[in-house]
């Protein structure tokens, strides 16, 4: 397991430090701006970099060493950062206040294409967990995974709310050059046998391409696959309104190193339910969990914001990210057990592209939605004059509005799946591929 651990210490550390600069932009940009229309915008370019370029990822996952992958991420984020560093130090004077300032925007694109590297990683890592762990082990090394997300999230918002308080930009952009260098110096010296067979120079040779239309036949021989998929875009396309709207909304209560600190002492809960799913697994049926942490999830987004408190939002947000894991290990375990180990890396960038592709949508809408229709709305509307007595008016009542609606719709998209031929089919996949595994069968046929 000692590979295993040095790869989780060494994704927390890229983690932690693509994350906090996307945090430290979307706070600083919000600080320095006032404006929910930018927040939206930072968030909506996130979802459209990752969604474009997730089955490329894959592909070179797939087609090359995990290892050099995550090398290569780090080097392209540390070059991202170089760039970003040197637009702070030579900005023009105003140039980071204008909310609709060419200057802001290239710099929020250059950095975000940094963070947007460290996806490789995301991409290689499940990947590695199929070649590393047992197959029984899976959903367990899942939780593991899931628990590095949860301290990376409680360090990345302590991080960048403080630095971007006391430091501003520059700060944020100095440690996470450091610690990127850091990052792939370490990982270059951690010895990771990947269980590449040598190549043969009689067989024909793979194209290096992206292949969609293979990736799709292999996902389309599994019943129901398609069917998780296209559930997790919809979950994405209403967590879009939590990517554009959750800081601004936080914001509006507390100070932003209240906020920073806040969302770091809730991240704890990513780590216990890391630590659970590591030591109890995730159940003979990992689809049905999925399903359940939705149902859940869902519930309490009706009504964590039903009042403007942080203490209500606090305790909305800590059940959310307590079962965060459970959802995300849930379909990486049911992928690895389905889908061909030769065709993860491009399986899981597709589906990170057909999933993340919802969000911008979301994201891009909801900014200016909520700014220009719902936060009138509710500030001296008539959904003021309507639900204001007890819901309450003005902006963050109005963005805590389009909290509850996504709560609703979500919690009724989540019964319905639960209820459809797709979920049974593809447990029944699952369950068979787990008994043909256990008869010393093949789950799924390499495709030729």
């Amino acid at each position: 397991m000692r590979p295993f651990h040095n790869i989780l210490a060494n994704n927390l550390v890229a983690n932690v430090t693509n994350f906090t600069v996307w945090f430290a932009v979307t706070f600083w940009v919000f600080i320095e701006t006032q404006s929910v229309f930018a927040t939206g915008m930072i968030a909506g370019i996130f979802l459209v970099f990752t969604s474009a370029f997730g089955i490329w990822f894959g592909s070179i996952v797939d087609h090359n060493s995990k290892k050099l992958a995550m090398l290569g991420s780090s080097v392209v984020s540390g070059l991202c950062y170089v760039a970003g560093l040197g637009m702070v130090l030579l900005e023009p004077d105003g140039a980071f206040s204008n909310p609709y300032g060419f200057y802001l925007w290239l710099f929020i694109v250059v950095v975000m294409l940094g963070v947007i590297a460290g996806n490789i990683r995301s991409i290689a890592l499940p990947t590695l967990v199929t070649i590393l762990i047992p197959e029984h082990s899976r959903d367990k090394a899942n939780g593991l995974v899931g628990m590095v997300s949860g301290i990376g999230f409680l360090t990345t918002s302590v991080i960048s709310g403080f630095l971007v308080a006391y430091t501003g930009m520059l700060g944020v952009m100095i440690l996470a050059l450091a610690a990127t260098v850091l990052a792939f110096v370490h990982l270059s010296f951690v010895p990771l046998d990947e269980g590449r067979a040598p190549h043969d120079p009689e067989a024909p040779a793979e194209p290096k391409r992206v292949d969609v239309a293979g990736t799709i036949r292999v996902i389309a021989a599994v019943p129901g696959l398609f069917a998780l998929i296209f559930f997790a875009t919809f979950n994405n396309f209403l967590g879009g309104v939590f990517m554009a709207l959750l800081d601004a909304y936080g914001l509006s209560l507390v100070s932003v190193q209240v906020w920073g600190l806040l969302f770091g002492v809730l991240s704890t809960a990513f780590i216990v339910s890391g630590i659970v799913i590591a030591k109890t697994g995730l159940g003979k049926n990992p689809l049905r969990t999925l399903l359940m942490v939705n149902v859940i999830t869902w519930a309490v987004c009706c009504v964590f914001t039903v009042q403007s408190s942080i203490w209500l939002l606090a305790a909305g947000c800590f059940v959310w990210m307590l079962l965060g894991p459970y959802a995300e290990a849930a379909e990486h375990t049911t992928l690895q057990k389905v889908v061909p180990l030769e065709r993860q890396g491009r399986v899981f960038g597709f589906a990170q592209s057909v999933e993340q592709a919802a969000s911008p949508l979301t994201a891009f809408l909801i900014g200016p939605l909520t700014q220009f229709v719902v936060i009138p709305f509710m500030t001296d509307g008539a959904g003021a004059q309507t639900i204001g007595s007890w819901f309450g008016t003005g902006a963050a009542r109005g963005i805590a509005l389009v909290f509850t609606v996504a709560g609703f719709v979500g919690l009724l998209v989540t019964i319905l799946a639960f209820n459809s031929r797709y979920y049974r089919e593809l447990s029944a996949a699952y369950a068979n591929d787990k008994d043909d595994d256990e008869d010393g069968g093949t789950a799924v046929a390499s495709p030729a």
